[in-house]
């Protein structure tokens, strides 16, 4: 059997309070009359007591939460005791509440913001299931579930900054454990099941039978088929825009107000959209503005321009593009060029692959080269690791994926750590010249432009040829002048004739 824990009338009329502190914990044994938790109005703080003994199975509001009067906080289970032969050991379910805690993020980040919540209190879980998404100026990354169980504690809302370690919800899971003779069995902590099969918690059951429901015809998403409290908050949630939709039709009114059939039918006005409109930024685009100015303050950043002949690629691709795609399921872009030209530009110019950390210059035997993606959320820099080791088709299909996970922010920490290099490509939006910022640490930033047909002279003749604007951003403090116009010279004789790059010259 179990009781509900209620908010009791509060007197001069009062109708809501706030949750102050809860005194019991998930799973903790509780006698009749003793205080649970503490509510807290405008005047005073009140003791709510235990209407029964029994096992605090489930806190349905978290601490912080403004609660009304009547509103069910939670459920204590009546405790059976087992009597069995004194030799005899049984098994007994036991609560446990489980930690969620912020992961180790990489790369030196300490914090980041809670973006959601995928679950709501009192939801069931199961193991790994999806709970949260964290937000970094990197990526958006989903918090499982260490355990199974419910959700019965959101410590850290939505919109929140958090540190790794931190603990921001707890799951009470039901452990089994060996116990002797006369101990408790907590029998009302298993959802029980329904005359038609469905399974479910006491509460959950209770907003069923109050709300006179028809669990068949609400979907269940919990464990092996079960119903929860979610489940039946978005059906009714659900029903209640659906009969808002349901309007009779005009020969329905007609029919029932003959008066009606002479009137004209008056057409809505469509209301015009607000002159204004306010969004609250997101974290990632915060940390990518604070990042950015930081470079800016920084780093000594100048940026060198030149300008390159595609025709040689252009026609290396139409030639090989079939036979490419046909053996390596991946179309060839510009890009893994681009990305081979880079590596033998700074294989000469060692300085561009460095970067200063306090006193030291260091500088990096190896090439992991960032391609800057955009998505709906904002710009993020996946890394081609060891970009030098990899063929044209590797590179390819790593972008193309890289692409495609990025949109879904599916991008690990990893996958965008220890870049050495970044290339940008702004010719996809229709960009004819830039002034990319470096991505600090970093020393050095390509931007890549539009191909447009410009006039262009060849032995002495004009010829109309397919052009790019390049854009060399540098890091003025580490890398000279001679060093970076150098460089973007060398990939301009990459691209303009590709045999460079086969050759590493």
């Amino acid at each position: 059997m179990a009781t509900e824990i209620k908010v009791p009338p509060l007197g001069e009329s009062l109708t809501h309070g706030t949750i102050a502190n809860w005194l019991k914990n998930l799973g903790d044994e509780i006698q009749e009359d003793e205080p649970i938790l503490e509510l807290e109005t405008d005047k005073v703080t009140i003791e709510v007591n235990a209407l029964s003994s029994g096992i605090l199975t489930e806190i349905n509001v978290s601490v912080g939460t403004e609660v009304e009067v009547g509103q069910i906080l939670g459920i204590i289970s009546e405790a059976i005791i087992n009597n069995y032969d004194s030799s005899t050991q049984i098994k007994t379910e036991k609560v446990a509440l489980v930690d969620i805690i912020v992961p180790d993020l990489g790369e030196s980040l300490t914090e980041a913001n809670i973006s959601q919540w995928l679950k709501s209190l009192g939801d069931n879980v199961i193991l790994d299931e999806p709970l949260l998404e964290l937000e970094t100026d990197k990526v958006t990354m989903e918090i499982n579930a260490p355990g199974a169980g419910q959700l019965s504690e959101i410590i850290v809302t939505a919109g929140n900054d958090v540190e790794v370690g931190a603990v921001i919800g707890r799951i009470s899971a039901l452990d089994i454990i060996e116990s002797k003779p006369n101990s408790i069995d907590i029998k009302n902590l298993e959802p029980k099941e329904s005359n038609d099969g469905q399974q479910m918690s006491p509460a959950v059951r209770k907003m069923v039978e109050d709300n006179d429901l028809n669990v068949t015809e609400i979907t269940a998403t919990g464990k092996d088929g079960r119903l929860t409290k979610g489940d039946v908050l978005a059906f009714q949630k659900l029903r209640e825009n659906l009969m808002k939709q349901s309007k009779p039709s005009l020969e329905e009114l007609t029919e029932l107000n003959p008066s009606r059939k002479q009137e004209r039918v008056q057409i809505p006005t469509i209301l015009s959209a607000p002159r204004e409109e306010r969004v609250k930024i997101t974290h990632l685009r915060k940390v990518i503005a604070s990042r950015l100015k930081e470079a800016q303050n920084t780093a000594a950043i100048l940026t060198t321009f030149n300008e390159i002949d595609m025709s040689a690629v252009m026609s290396a691709r139409k030639y090989f593009q079939e036979k490419f795609e046909k053996r390596h399921d991946v179309r060839l872009g510009f890009m893994s060029y681009f990305v081979k030209a880079v590596i033998v530009a700074l294989k000469e110019f060692p300085a561009v692959n460095a970067e200063i950390q306090g006193d030291e210059i260091v500088y990096k035997n190896y090439y992991n080269i960032g391609v800057a993606v955009g998505t709906p959320n904002g710009l993020v820099v996946p890394v081609l690791k060891d970009a030098d080791k990899l063929t044209f088709a590797e590179i390819e299909k790593r972008i193309k994926d890289f692409g495609s996970r990025a949109r879904d922010g599916k991008l690990t920490i990893d996958e965008m750590s220890d870049g050495s290099f970044t290339i940008t490509n702004g010719g996809i939006y229709g960009s004819m010249l830039s002034t990319p910022i470096i991505n600090a640490p970093q020393s050095g930033i390509l931007g890549m432009h539009n191909i447009v047909e410009r006039p262009w002279v060849v032995d002495g003749e004009i010829k109309v040829r397919p052009i790019m604007y390049l854009a060399h951003s540098y890091d003025h403090r580490i890398v000279d002048g001679r060093e970076a116009v150098s460089m973007l010279v060398r990939i301009k004789e990459c691209i303009e004739d590709p045999q460079r790059i086969m050759l590493d010259m």
